[in-house]
Order: structure tokens, then sequence, then C-alpha cells
């Protein structure tokens, strides 16, 4: 991998927003690559143990770096998110993490076929 265009951060538009209690609308946002910490520590999580579909929200919480001019993002912000645009997280996590042209082969067991599959990333829906 070339590292002089290894990206870590990635800006995006949300399609809905985030609508503060001030009434101001947050749309425009950085999400950075995640790290194994990012994957792992929310594991340990209270509310993950207790819920797995919360794993999703802290683990965005830990990678959107900036949304509008919140500060801190919390997993309540992430929480109250329209479910459009944590969708479209969600994607944008999946796609900021995947390997270019991480692929892998799969063989079919009946035919012998050799399939070539796009690598699965974790934190996905």
């Amino acid at each position: 991998m070339d590292m002089a265009v290894f990206r870590t951060e990635f800006e995006f538009t949300l399609p809905c927003g985030f609508l503060d209690d001030e009434g101001t609308l947050h749309r425009d946002g950085v999400m950075r690559r995640a790290t194994a910490a990012d994957e792992i520590l929310p594991l340990r999580d209270p509310r993950v143990i207790k819920n797995q579909a919360y794993l999703v929200l802290i683990l965005l919480s830990r990678v959107v770096t900036r949304l509008g001019n919140l500060d801190p993002i919390t997993p309540k912000t992430i929480e109250s998110l329209y479910a459009t645009d944590l969708t479209f997280l969600q994607n944008l996590y999946n796609e900021v993490n995947r390997l270019d042209g991480a692929q892998s082969q799969a063989t079919c067991p009946q035919c012998q076929h050799v399939f070539e599959m796009e690598a699965v990333t974790p934190g996905g829906s």
C-alpha cells in the first residue's frame, strides 16, 4: 500500500442530519479509519454486554471525529440520529475500513469452481 495516498480521515454529509437542542442542523462531518481498539474495547462496555445492538453506536461515536460543531460526539449523539443517517454511517464505516482490493477465494465443494469474494469487514449492519 502506497503510504503517500493512504487516507485516514473521510469527510461526509449526512442525508438528514442531527438537529441539536438549539435547532441547529449538523450534517457535515469527518470519520476516521478504525483501530483494533475501536473494534475491541466497546465489547467490554456494559451497554453492549446487555444489548449487542448498542455496539454500532459506541463504535461510530469513536470514529466520527466531527459532526458540525458538536463536541464531543457521544454514543447518545449517534443514538439520536435518524435511522437513515445511522445506516449511512454504517455503510461509510464499512467502506472506509475495507482494504482496497481485499478479496478472497472460495471453492465450490461440488464442482471445484473458484469464486472471487469481497472480504467482509466487522462493524457492519
